[in-house]
């Protein structure tokens, strides 16, 4: 009890205050305070000396709870990336390849199939870089 005591008269740094207005904003996202009180109590954070008067601030509050991470398998990231490169890569390939098919029904021949020039060189580094078991934006 006495530790609890000495800890709140000790004085509060630029970082503790900070984490405090985390908090409180944290407790505005998830409606547990309107903006009016909110803003009062920012006020108060940064104006707080000790650790007691910052404890003060949040101590109606609960623990704020931790955000579940959308995805923390590196590999599933990784995979995930990989098959939006490839994605990305056969949209455009698509879209290549009817421009050259029309450009060739307009002309009324077929004309030279540049869309392989590149069609062929992303689609060799994408594979260059799956067979090097690097992802795209790796070091």
């Amino acid at each position: 009890m006495s530790g609890d005591i000495e800890r709140a008269r000790l004085r509060a740094s630029d970082a503790d205050r900070s984490a405090v207005a985390q908090r409180l904003q944290f407790a505005v996202d998830e409606g547990r305070l309107d903006l009016s009180d909110y803003d009062e109590r920012l006020r108060d954070a940064y104006a707080a000396r000790t650790y007691g008067e910052l404890e003060k601030l949040t101590s109606d509050l609960p623990a704020p709870t931790p955000a579940v991470p959308a995805v923390t398998d590196r590999l599933a990231v990784e995979k995930a990336e990989w098959r939006d490169e490839w994605r990305s890569w056969g949209g455009t390939a698509i879209v290549l390849v009817t421009i050259w098919g029309i450009t060739s029904l307009a002309t009324g021949s077929l004309i030279f199939f540049w869309p392989m020039f590149p069609i062929g060189i992303w689609g060799a580094i994408l594979l260059a870089s799956a067979l090097g078991g690097r992802s795209h934006g790796s070091t």
